[in-house]
């Protein structure tokens, strides 16, 4: 478990008015929102699919998927373009924020919270901000899956 890297980075971004966080490591590439192919009788939380430089990507509503109230897309809303067992997926998101680093001992993961909800692997306490550490394993699988 132990890693050699002291600082590990994290995209942070915004969803719903809440800071959310992935590894750098699983993350492709960030890009404005384009237009998504709606896919017939997958689940409601996939948007669709799109065509990046000649790769089909599904794209999967993060705000759904976590149950979040959806807001409007904006200017802002991005599509974070993730790998995760050698699929890329794109997961829509209201705003990215920075790229942050974190140390391990900055992670907590409160129990009480953590046992219900499977997306969130942890908090990293950050000055005054809180950032929610999804799982990509537990966000992704389905949408992954088609």
């Amino acid at each position: 478990m132990g890693s050699t890297v002291a600082n590990e980075q994290l995209v942070i971004f915004d969803l719903g008015g809440q800071k959310y966080a992935i590894p750098v490591l699983n993350t492709q590439e960030i890009i404005k929102m384009i237009d998504i192919t709606p896919i017939p009788r997958s689940d409601s939380f996939i948007e669709g699919v799109i065509n990046l430089r000649g790769r089909i990507v599904p794209v999967i509503n993060l705000s759904k998927r976590l149950d979040l109230a959806r807001g409007e897309a904006t200017r802002d809303t991005r599509i974070i373009v993730v790998e995760h067992n050698e699929t890329s997926v794109g997961m829509i998101v209201d705003r990215v924020q920075e790229v942050g680093r974190y140390n391990r001992d900055e992670i907590e993961k409160p129990e009480s919270v953590m046992k219900e909800n499977e997306f969130v692997g942890g908090v990293v306490k950050k000055n005054n901000a809180l950032w929610l550490l999804l799982r990509l394993e537990k966000v992704l699988p389905n949408a992954a899956a088609h």
